[in-house]
């Protein structure tokens, strides 16, 4: 927050100006808070790291930081869980676990996100047999508008499946019980491939590498594909000076791209392709969660969408298409990531199958909105799902379609914040005002968890 009481996302392209900020001490005092703006007809959006791209949190109601219910709380090693308050950022995390020789069995490729928000979102990494964060979830607390606090466990299997993937709209989240491995170190290889021979070998490259991604620079005919496999080899990390190097190249000098195709948009193919020529091959071995996030200090916005696995190629082909047909000024490289069909979670962008995500940007300043329409043109016509954290312009009518438990979601929606406190323009927009439609009205109650102590 700033001193006049504006809130800015981490890209700085989304403000509000709440009625009331708060970081809550405990549950109890969340729950007092809550159900006290609740009672004054407010809504309440919560925020983590602010790293959604979106309006998700904006609000002028109650405004809830989570910073203070942070860190491990209970550590379970031989049953392999462990239970976090929900504000704790994922670096942080990490390293918490690390002490305790475990680990995160995925991530994504920025660790600043607090743990709700990015569970909450469909927050993911890539790996064909692995899904979204979300799916490490074995039990989630949540604080509902009345100050009722709600235990939400495999016992109650629908709520639980509603509220791994919940964009905040059931009530605010105070810890998360998580399933974790034990840690495990990862071979880093990254290099350049011609785009041909990597769409070409795509099946290849994902089924036998634990983690596979790609990133291609649009204008160009390279892409930069990185593979991250569990390994039992001794860890050797790159030396300071060849990551500071590496951090510099992809954040300063990237950032002084970037500057100088927004100010000279013709020149962007001509920065792409030197872009690509300093891309240098690299290969250590590190610790897990040291291989799969980077720091990123280069401001941007995103779009990105869940598609069909099998129709990735012909995606990418289609958006480097129209980028040539339209002259699309576009300078960031499109991320492309895998990830398993998801089924525990009613609104996972990869929900019932195996997924292909492709993520696209723009930097900091540039008009978005021609390049991520066409993109969101093309996704559709491959039935895609927008990632819930990024941007996109659907509406829930449209959306619904696309989620076979969609109902489900708002059948549990319904239930547990029938007076929409935890909604804003932004939930009005992509899930529609709370109610009960379409097969979710047939719900049985005994589905849907009852709440259990007020927290006052």
């Amino acid at each position: 927050m700033s001193p006049s009481g504006t809130w800015t996302n981490w890209s700085g392209d989304e403000t509000c100006r709440p009625n009331r900020t708060l970081q809550p001490r405990s549950a109890d005092e969340l729950a007092d808070a809550t159900s006290s703006a609740a009672a004054a007809g407010q809504t309440v959006r919560v925020v983590g790291a602010g790293h959604s791209f979106s309006d998700q949190v904006c609000t002028d109601g109650l405004l809830l930081n989570l910073d203070r219910l942070s860190g491990l709380q209970h550590v379970d090693t031989e049953a392999g869980l462990v239970t976090v308050g929900a504000g704790t950022r994922l670096s942080d995390l990490n390293v918490q676990l690390a002490r305790h020789g475990l680990a995160l069995p995925n991530l994504g490729d920025i660790d600043r996100q607090s743990i709700a928000g990015a569970m909450s979102t469909g927050t993911h990494g890539t790996g064909r047999k692995l899904g979204n964060l979300a799916t490490q979830i074995e039990a989630l607390e949540l604080v509902l508008a009345d100050g009722t606090k709600l235990s939400c466990t495999n016992a109650e299997p629908e709520v639980l499946r509603a509220a791994r993937v919940s964009l905040g709209a059931l009530g605010v989240i105070t810890s998360c019980t998580l399933r974790v491995v034990p840690a495990f170190a990862l071979r880093a290889e990254s290099r350049s491939m011609r785009l041909a021979e990597t769409l070409g070998r795509l099946d290849e490259l994902v089924d036998t590498n634990d983690h596979f991604e790609f990133f291609l620079f649009p204008h160009t005919d390279t892409a930069l594909v990185k593979a991250n496999n569990r390994t039992d080899e001794a860890v050797r990390p790159p030396r300071a000076l060849t990551r500071g190097i590496a951090e510099f190249a992809e954040n300063g000098v990237f950032e002084a791209v970037c500057r100088a195709g927004r100010r000279f948009p013709s020149r962007i193919p001509r920065l792409n392709r030197v872009v690509t020529r300093l891309m240098a091959p690299s290969e250590y071995v590190d610790q897990s969660y040291r291989v799969f996030a980077s720091r990123r200090s280069v401001r941007f916005t995103e779009m990105e969408w869940a598609l069909p696995r099998a129709v990735c190629a012909e995606v990418l082909q289609e958006i480097l298409r129209v980028i040539d047909r339209d002259r699309l000024d576009v300078g960031f490289p499109i991320e492309v990531r895998f990830v398993a069909a998801d089924e525990l979670s009613h609104l996972s962008p990869a929900y019932g199958r195996e997924t292909a995500y492709l993520a696209v940007h723009m930097y900091q300043g540039m008009a978005w909105e021609p390049y991520f329409r066409a993109v969101q043109d093309i996704a559709l016509a491959f039935e895609g799902r927008p990632h819930w954290g990024k941007r996109h312009l659907m509406e829930a009518d449209e959306l619904a379609a696309r989620y076979p438990a969609w109902d489900r979601f708002q059948a549990v929606r319904s239930r547990l914040d029938p007076q929409g406190t935890f909604t804003n323009a932004h939930l009005r927009r992509v899930l529609g005002p709370v109610g009960i439609s379409g097969t979710a009205a047939s719900a049985d109650d005994h589905l849907i968890g009852s709440p259990t102590t007020k927290g006052r």
